[in-house]
């Protein structure tokens, strides 16, 4: 036990949640990749991967809760570097899975976005923490500024994910006290830019789309799914059902749901996790589902939502702004991409192509997700000042010369250990003095030390 609380410090709740997602992301990815068991040497290729990268991500939460959350500070650094990065991609990144996302340096493949969320979310933070450096005018434009370049940047390869990384800025920056007209006006001009571009792109004729980068056709043909009444599948009497079509992976993660019930089909007996092409990361939740049950999806649901409700928790017994802005920042992100994941799944929404954090497989994302999580249990230490009580051996008291018994209200513990009242010591109005100002005491001290030297 003393081993285990030296280890794993920071908030216990936050451990047991994170150890939880690693369980459910060891289960369900190793039932979900069984398409690339298939193209593999052996069945335990693609789990064995996803398990090193988990590890290390566990180790990275290991470093980063031991480090004080002021030195985060050090993570608005990184934001003009993922610029560098982000630029580095239109001409030399690796393509997988039809997308240029990814860079290969010295042999490592990596999502520069996923670096950039975490840098992005530190530089709002810090700048968010300046109450009296900057005017709320220049913070709203310090932040909008930045998060605009960034996420400029990484829309025309990733909308979903730069439109993600933006709508967690405009939380934290609402959060942050920043002038709510100014807020307002900013949202109201943003929003009728985005329904003007929405509109352009369903009214604009076909030869213009062709001329348009790849990414814009495929916005376009999720909005239009996503916005037809007409039903997926067509059910002909006497005919053969087709579901191979545009909404392929919709009607498969409909099939997992129904076909899952309340308590599912248990673990490794999923059907649709051959038909779904990305069913370890993008629909890992209808697999969920299916596996599961509803009574899991509700399940995975209260684990995220569990953390958001701990992560407020934490924020709110900050002292100091900046772990306040930061430990949000890194909560909301992990919920609200949870969430939207979640609701692709179910068809709430058009597809995404967001991952569910914690539990999908993945390379840099499961790495940096682990990495949000040592963040919080590093501001919930040093920030928030919870989880950290230290096992301290208590030393017998000593009888008085006389043999006689301590004197009323000196009374020792039952373990042998001094009087709690006597060791913090208390003003005349009962107050803890050590709690209420840990210098006070010794001011005090120096005082009557000064004046018996005086007389």
């Amino acid at each position: 036990m003393n081993l285990a609380s030296k280890l794993f410090k920071g908030d216990r709740v936050i451990w047991i949640l994170f150890l939880f997602f690693c369980a459910i992301s060891l289960v369900e990815v190793f039932s979900a990749t069984s398409t690339l068991a298939y193209k593999s040497t052996t069945h335990w290729t693609p789990i064995v991967r996803h398990a090193s990268f988990l590890l290390a991500g566990v180790v990275v939460v290991l470093l980063l809760h031991n480090i004080p959350c002021r030195f985060y500070s050090l993570l608005s650094v990184f934001l003009p570097i993922s610029v560098v990065l982000l630029i580095l991609t239109f001409f030399i990144g690796v393509e997988i899975n039809g997308e240029k996302r990814w860079l290969n340096i010295v042999g490592i493949t990596f999502q520069p976005s996923e670096i950039t969320k975490l840098a992005t979310i530190g530089y709002t933070a810090v700048i968010l923490s300046l109450k009296n450096w900057l005017t709320d005018k220049q913070k709203f434009w310090y932040i909008q500024g930045g998060t605009a370049l960034v996420c400029g940047l990484i829309f025309f390869t990733n909308g979903s994910t730069a439109i993600l990384l933006f709508s967690i800025v405009q939380m934290m920056v609402f959060i942050g006290q920043i002038s709510l007209v100014r807020l307002l006006k900013f949202w109201g001009i943003l929003i009728a830019a985005v329904s003007l571009m929405v509109f352009l792109l369903l009214t604009m004729p076909g030869s213009v789309i062709n001329y348009m980068p790849d990414r814009v056709q495929t916005w376009k043909a999720r909005i239009e799914r996503f916005s037809d009444s007409e039903p997926p599948v067509a059910m002909e009497a006497g005919k053969t059902v087709n579901i191979d079509g545009e909404n392929y992976q919709v009607i498969h993660a409909k099939i997992a749901l129904a076909r899952g019930g309340l308590f599912g089909r248990l673990p490794g007996h999923s059907q649709q996790r051959d038909f779904l092409p990305q069913a370890y990361s993008d629909f890992i939740y209808a697999i969920i589902i299916e596996e599961m049950g509803i009574a899991g999806g509700i399940f995975v649901l209260f684990l995220y939502t569990v953390l958001l409700v701990r992560v407020g928790i934490i924020a709110r017994r900050c002292d100091k702004l900046f772990p306040k802005y930061l430990v949000m920042g890194c909560g909301l992100l992990i919920v609200v991409q949870a969430l939207i994941n979640m609701a692709v799944a179910v068809d709430l929404i058009p597809v995404t192509g967001q991952p569910l954090p914690l539990i999908s497989r993945g390379g840099t994302s499961t790495v940096i997700s682990c990495a949000y999580i040592g963040i919080i249990l590093s501001v919930s230490r040093f920030g928030a000042n919870m989880g950290n009580v230290e096992v301290i051996d208590k030393l017998p008291v000593e009888e008085n010369p006389d043999g006689s018994e301590p004197e009323m209200g000196q009374q020792p513990l039952e373990n042998g250990s001094a009087p709690v009242e006597e060791a913090i010591g208390r003003d005349e109005n009962g107050v803890e003095e050590a709690e209420e100002n840990p210098l006070k005491a010794v001011m005090e001290l120096k005082e009557e030390t000064t004046t018996e030297t005086k007389i």
